[in-house]
C-alpha cells in the first residue's frame, strides 16, 4: 500500500481529475497509467501538468497518481494541474502562500456559452439575405 500524501480533485471545462500524491517519490507522474506526454500528446499541455510543482519547487518530492474524466485533452490537462495543486495544499499547508497568488488554486470559470435561440451557435447568427 503506498504512502499517500495528499489528495485533490481539479476541474476545468467538463474534465475531472482525482489526483493521489504518493510520498518519497521521484517526480513520475501517471494519467490514466500513462505518462502525460503519451496521454496529453502535446508537449505544451505536459508543461501545464507540471506547473504547480514547479511553482513550489517539490517535483522530485512526490510521485503522481490520476485518473481523469470528460473534456478534451486541454481541459484535462487543466483539471489535473487543479487537482495536482490542491493535493500538494492537503500535503503541505505552506504551499497556499505559493499556488495562490499562482492562480493554480483558482478553479478557471470558462465554459462553452450555450446555444441561443435564431443563431447557428452560441453568437453565430443564421446568414442574411437582403434579396
Amino acid at each position: 500500500m503506498p504512502n499517500y500524501a495528499g489528495y485533490g480533485t481539479g476541474r476545468r471545462k467538463e474534465a475531472v481529475a482525482k489526483v493521489w500524491l504518493i510520498q518519497g517519490g521521484s517526480g513520475q507522474i501517471q494519467i490514466n497509467g500513462q505518462s502525460p506526454l503519451d496521454y496529453l500528446r502535446r508537449d505544451r499541455l505536459a508543461v501545464i501538468v507540471r506547473e504547480p510543482f514547479d511553482t513550489t519547487e517539490t517535483g522530485d518530492r512526490y510521485d503522481v497518481k490520476c485518473i481523469v474524466l470528460g473534456g478534451g485533452l486541454t481541459g484535462q490537462a487543466g483539471a489535473v494541474r487543479h487537482g495536482i495543486a490542491n493535493a500538494l495544499v492537503d500535503a503541505d499547508a505552506d504551499h497556499r502562500r505559493l499556488l495562490g497568488p499562482a492562480g493554480l488554486l483558482t478553479r478557471d470559470p470558462r465554459v462553452k456559452e450555450r446555444k441561443h435561440a435564431g443563431f447557428r451557435k452560441a453568437r453565430r447568427a443564421k446568414q442574411f439575405s437582403k434579396r
